[in-house]
Parts: C-alpha cells; structure tokens; sequence
C-alpha cells in the first residue's frame, strides 16, 4: 500500500531483476571505442593535422580534452556510429594523454608527439630483430622508451576492415625481439639523430605480392586483374559455390599434373638410358641456362661414383633450395620431396637410408615442377653433396647434369586460384583490406617497404603495378605525397659466369624505374645478400639506408643519401662513357680492386665481360670482343659481383643502358 492507502499491483520480480542487465546491455552499447591504432603509447604526428575517430551509439555526443591544450572539441557520431577528429599535434615531445567521452569516458594515456612510419612488405620487412645479425645483442640494448612499436596481427579480407589487432609498446628489450629488424634500426636511427619520438607500425607478411596490399579500386586500372578480380566478386556473392569449384578444378588440374609427370618415370630407374638428354651445368635457374620463360616440369639425373666403404650405409643428401617443388630418388628409391608451392626457398636437405647407396655407380634423379617466375636447382655449389651424417667427406653434386624437360605449363590450364578466404594471403586486394585499410586515417610521415621477391617473375608488370600500389595508399590516406621509401633486391642466388638476362634484375630495375614518383627513395643494398639466404641478416645497413633518405630528403638534413644511379651514356669509337648522379665524393672502385660487374654489347645485344675504368665522374667500359658497342650493364645478374661506389660509401644501383625485351616482357 501506498501513503494513501492504496493498494497497487507489485511489478514482477523478473521483469525488476532484467532492468540492471537492460541497463547494462544500453551502456556497452554506448560505449566509446577506438580502433586499436589510438590507443595507450601512441605516436601522434607532430607537425601535421592528424586524426582520432572510433564508433559510439548513432547521433551520440563526443567530446574529447587533450592535455596539452585546454579546448574541449566535440562532435556527433553519423548514423553508422563513427565520428571523428581533426587536432592539430602538438610539438615533438610528451607524455600527453587525451580523453573521450560520451556515455562512457575512454583514456588514452602516455602518448608522445614524434613522427609515425608505417614498415611493410614481405618477409625481410617481417623479419624479427632477434634473427638479425648480432640480434641478441641488438635485443638486450634496445632500450628506447620514446621509440614506440605497434605490429599489426596478420589478417586476410574481402572488403577493407575498420580495425586491426596489436597494440603499442614503448620499445625494450622485452617488446622488440619478434618487431620488425629494419623497421627497427630505420626508427632507431631517426630517433638518435632527430631526437623526436618515433612511432613504428610493422603491417607486413612473408612471400606476399604487391597485389595482395593494393586496393580494389586501383587493381580496377590494371587489365591484367580484371578477371581475378570478378573471381573475387563471384565467390563474395556465392562462397559455398565458390569453394566447390575451386576444388573441383585445383582436383583435375592435379590429375592433369600427375599425368604427366608418370608419363616420364621411367627415369627415376638406374639403368634408364639419357644419353640424348642435354646437359645443364647446376646450380642454376634454368632460365639461364636454356629454358628462357619456362614453366614446368623438368627431370635431372646424374650419375655419381660412390667408394666401398660408403655401401649400405645411411647418408644425407643435400641440393640445396629448388624453385618450387621437387621429387627426388637415389637408385630407383624415394628418399623425399617438397609438393607444395611456395617451398621455393627451402634448401632440400633428405635422408638417405641404409642400403640404398651402393658401391660403385648411383643414380640421383630429381624431378623439378616450377609454376611461375624462376625455376631450378639454384643454390650454391657447395649446397649440393652426399655425405655422410657424421664427418666431413662428401661427393659433390654441382656440375653438370642431365636434363629432359617433361612438360610445359603453358599446354596446360592455369592452376585454379583458391578463393580469398581460403589462407590465400596472395590474393588481390586482401592485405590491403586486412592490414592497410584499419591503419587509415591514422597521421603519418612516411612509410618504408621492402618487397618484391614474389613479384619477380612479374617484374615487367611490376614497373605498373609498385607505382600503383604506392599512389592508391597515398590517395587513400588523404595526407598528400608522402615520402615512402623502399629497399631494392639484395643479391641473391648462386653467381653465374657469363652476362645473361635474369628475373630479380628486371625487377630491381622496375624498382628503380619507380624513383621517378614524387617524394620516393630507393635503398640499394647489391652489397650485403647472402646466395644461401633470400633473408640477408645484415638488416642494419638496410634501416641505416633507408634513414638516410628519409633524414635528407624529408628532414633537409645535408649528407649524401644514395649511391650513384646511372644518368647516360655516349659511345666514343670502341668504349662507352657513363654518366651518373649521386657521385657524392667521386667515384669508388670497392675493395681497391678493378670495377667489376659490367657487360657490353654490340648490335647483335650479345653480352660479354667489360673492362671498366674510372675516370672523374665517369666510368668508361670497353672490351676487345666488341668493337661497335651500343649498351652497357651494370650489376645484371640475380647475384652479382660489383663494386662500383661512391665517396659516400653507398653502392651503385644496378642498371642497364638498352631497353631491349626482357624476359618477364610478356607475363602477366
């Protein structure tokens, strides 16, 4: 009863005991969220307007206080929920903190003023601090508290994301072993010589194409992707019948693969006659050796004499990295193989088992299947051998081997592409939805890239395409031409004898090509690969490099930034004079040795070994084997052996003169 006495129905108990969890459902959802790239330990752009956004209820109120300023901004979410501000950063410094509310109050807190660099790309940009040379020791004395990290979590998308996971961590040895080795020493150097605080945003994943971080609406202006991409938009609309069709056709190309490799095993037995097949000197990519543009399967056999002692005993044997796949027998007897794409650069390394090696003649057969760019057993010499588990002696393999091609792709159909949601992080598009997308409109300085390696066998392509990719993040993010600077192949693969045409120098010329954009710098790094290693641990150099573009070109700092590049050439009688930009301090032979690493050519565009000489500013090539020259290479080669420099101490990019065809002209 009331006070007056009246007596009024009781509400329910169940409908009473909803109301805190009706309460509660309202406020989450109300509440203020940010994206994870604003959050504690952020790096503001300094300098420049930058933005903080993030999601509430529609129509609600946001307002938010920064602590270095006393204005308090506000603003409403739009009918999806998103809002945003534009601020102003402060000056270089803090530790600042700025507030959120609306129905909820969301912090963020310890966040420095400094400039923010996005680093991306494939697995040398991924590649972690800890595995980099001296990498123990770079770990235990990075101890930067204004140097910020943030790694974006690997993530595959269809369509661009509002959102990524990671977080910032001020850098220590703690936070950086597994962070991104040249991110690192590229922020690092900048910190040391600006002494602003850095923001550093690792977005970049192993073996990716340049496609895979390009928007859908720029891979629109290239053909070549037109029909991938209506692939992508047919499996959006009908996944379930998508996935069966991938599958149903990736089962019959398969069969039409193992058909034709059993149409050839014949030669895996030791007494198989192969005295009409050809001879290829190995390691090498076939490419150079032959087999120009080819794609397919090829067998190789040869023949070892093996001493008594070895007999029935279990051996190793070693054939280093095989681009892509490979199946290999010893005297008839599988003993292993890689099946699957993408094992391109893992040294083969099998187990022979007792019994199988007998005294006297053994018969090694390797069948090799490429699907795209390179192809071959194309490591080092010394990675090829037989050998005992225990002690040093071994059989080497290098040298010449026969071969007999099995068949050729191009008479078979393209290998069916799964589709985007199936762990295919090579997809058009989907890195750029998954990884870039969340991080904009983020404020930045610049970003840095090292990529490439799997676009390679496209590398005509890629002179379209890098540029492309580069344009489409700037236009994206709304912040103008920033600088975005990037690393040129490191040398890599077994080195070879004569002058040739080669996928990975077309691409470092498509590269280079790319230099022609505002605002972008190339850090040449022919000096510092390893032929064993497509990951070259010497990162250090390759952040040192790309700072230095980054403190000359965006901060106007006076120091010499790139090696030289070649600017033109006249021909004089029988010699050809070149001419460069970035000479900074003249021009170097490396080592105190002859310059190495150039190849001349005569109307017939055969290549052979060129003297070179330096002379001031120019470098002047000639050889006795070409008396009319018209072009000049430089550095030409997967592997290169060069040493042209400048006073500066930073290598000569790799470059040619002629614009003749290459061998990726034609792939698309």
């Amino acid at each position: 009863m009331d006070r007056q006495g009246i007596s009024r129905p009781k509400k329910s108990l169940a409908i009473l005991a909803m109301i805190p969890l009706l309460i509660g459902a309202h406020m989450a959802s109300a509440d203020i969220r940010l994206p994870a790239i604003v959050g504690d330990n952020m790096v503001l752009q300094r300098g420049q307007k930058t933005t903080i956004w993030g999601w509430a209820d529609p129509g609600e109120e946001i307002r938010l206080n920064v602590s270095w300023h006393t204005m308090q901004r506000r603003t409403d979410a739009d009918e999806d929920g998103r809002w945003s501000f534009s601020i102003t950063a402060p000056p270089a410094g803090g530790p600042y903190e700025l507030t959120l509310s609306g129905k909820n109050t969301v912090p963020v807190r310890n966040v420095l003023s400094g400039d923010v660099w996005v680093c991306s790309g494939q697995s040398n940009m991924e590649w972690p601090l800890h595995s980099a040379a001296n990498g123990a020791q770079e770990v235990a004395d990075a101890d930067f508290p204004n140097l910020r990290l943030f790694t974006v979590q690997k993530k595959i998308a269809d369509t661009p994301q509002d959102d990524c996971v990671g977080q910032w961590s001020p850098c220590n040895p703690q936070s950086v072993p597994g962070f991104s080795a040249i991110g690192y020493f590229f922020g690092r150097r900048l910190h040391q010589e600006l002494n602003v605080p850095i923001g550093l945003i690792n977005t970049s994943w192993g073996g990716t194409v340049a496609e895979a971080w390009t928007s859908a609406k720029a891979l629109e202006k290239m053909p070549e992707f037109k029909a991938r991409m209506e692939q992508i938009a047919q499996a959006k609309a009908d996944p379930d019948a998508s996935l069966k069709k991938y599958e149903e056709a990736l089962a019959q190309w398969q069969k039409g693969i193992e058909s034709a490799q059993a149409r050839g095993a014949g030669c895996i037995e030791p007494g198989f006659e192969d005295s009409d097949w050809q001879e290829m000197e190995l390691p090498v990519l076939w490419e150079q050796a032959g087999l120009s543009n080819f794609d397919g399967l090829v067998w190789f056999r040869k023949t070892i004499t093996v001493p008594d002692s070895w007999a029935g005993k279990e051996l190793s044997l070693d054939l280093g990295p095989i681009d892509d796949m490979d199946t290999t027998w010893i005297n008839g007897v599988k003993v292993g193989a890689h099946s699957e794409s993408g094992q391109w650069q893992i040294a083969r390394q099998y187990k022979v088992p007792a019994g199988v090696v007998k005294a006297g003649r053994n018969v090694i057969v390797v069948q090799v299947l490429d699907t795209a760019g390179g192809g071959g057993i194309y490591g080092q010499p010394d990675q090829m051998r037989l050998c005992q588990p225990e002690g040093d002696a071994s059989i080497p393999l290098a040298g010449a081997w026969r071969y007999k091609v099995g068949f050729d792709l191009a008479s078979m159909p393209p290998r069916p592409q799964p589709p985007v949601w199936v762990n295919n992080p090579n997809a058009p598009t989907v890195l750029y939805n998954g990884m870039i997308a969340p991080l904009i409109p983020l404020g930045i300085r610049g970003a840095i890239w090292y990529q490439g390696e799997s676009n390679a066998g496209r590398a005509y392509q890629y002179r379209e395409l890098f540029p492309l990719m580069i344009t489409n993040w700037r236009q994206d993010w709304g912040q103008g031409r920033f600088p975005f600077l990037f690393v040129q192949l490191a040398n890599y693969m077994a080195t070879q004898p004569e002058p040739g045409d080669c996928e990975w120098a077309e691409l470092r010329e498509a590269q280079t090509m790319t230099l022609s954009l505002s605002n972008t710098g190339m850090a040449v790094i022919i000096d510092i690969g390893e032929a064993n290693d497509i990951h070259p641990k010497n990162k250090q150099d390759v952040g040192k490099r790309l700072a230095l573009w980054a403190l000359a070109k965006t901060h106007g700092k006076a120091i010499a930034y790139s090696g030289p590049l070649y600017k033109s050439m006249r021909v004089r009688g029988d010699k050809i004079i070149l001419r460069f930009d970035h000479v900074n301090g003249g021009l170097v032979a490396g080592g105190g040795e002859p310059l190495k690493g150039f190849a001349i050519a005569g109307e017939d565009r055969e290549f052979v070994w060129a003297n070179a000489e330096i002379d001031g500013d120019t470098v002047v090539v000639s050889s006795d084997k070409v008396s009319k020259p018209v072009a000049v290479r430089y550095a030409w080669a997967n592997n290169p052996v060069c040493n042209l420099y400048n006073g500066a101490g930073l290598p000569a990019s790799p470059f040619r003169t002629d614009d003749w065809p290459g061998i990726t002209a034609d792939r698309k």
